[in-house]
């Protein structure tokens, strides 16, 4: 299993601070590929820019998606950049392919567009991999699932990676998901404004 179907499992099995939204798990799901490309060395990190390295398979379809998907010229990708190109849409691209692999079951999920419900995961070998991952406090893991708001436990501390690499996409990844709540918060106030001039007399 790779760390972005680990987490998509996580978040559908564990309860979190707050909902997690399509958008800001798509974020974090973009965030996963990327740290399981730099962990399978399909890519390295100069400052903040994505450099690819020769292609190669990851026996992963989504993986290897994401892998193809890089920009293989400079100007190369900033990991910000990169997190909302390749996050768009990827919570349900996941969603559908566990789903046709068996690995949910039940009600779509009740965020995905128009379907309503919820899914959840199957008892599998893949679902017990992701809780034994999570029980050992992996840092790239609980990391990305603490800035969903999944936290690990009542006084658990989040591990920080050791490679510099996987802290900067991991940055990245709760920058991208507090700048996508501002943006929530603009357009709630926006739209609490434009409701008090049709109420007021």
């Amino acid at each position: 299993m790779t760390t972005p179907r680990d987490l998509l499992l996580l978040s559908l099995d564990l309860p979190s601070e707050r909902p997690v939204e399509q958008g800001d798990l798509s974020l974090a799901l973009a965030g996963a590929e990327l740290a399981d490309l730099l962990a399978a060395g399909a890519v390295a990190l100069d400052g903040d820019r994505i450099v690819p390295a020769p292609r190669q398979k990851t026996g992963d379809h989504l993986l290897d998606q994401a892998g193809a998907a890089l920009k293989e010229r400079p100007p190369y990708e900033s990991v910000e950049d990169w997190l909302w190109r390749r996050g768009e849409g990827l919570a349900v691209a996941y969603i559908d392919a566990m789903e046709a692999d068996g690995r949910l079951t039940g009600r779509r999920h009740r965020w995905l567009p128009a379907r309503g419900g919820r899914r959840t995961p199957v008892d599998s070998p893949e679902r017990r991999e992701a809780a034994e991952r999570w029980a050992s406090h992996e840092p790239v893991l609980t990391g990305l699932a603490a800035a969903l708001g999944i936290e690990a436990g009542p006084g658990e501390e989040t591990a920080v990676p050791d490679d510099e690499a996987l802290v900067t996409v991991l940055a990245a990844v709760n920058d991208a998901l507090t700048e996508l709540e501002a943006v929530r918060q603009r357009r709630r106030i926006e739209n609490a404004a434009f409701d008090n001039i049709w109420r007021a007399p």
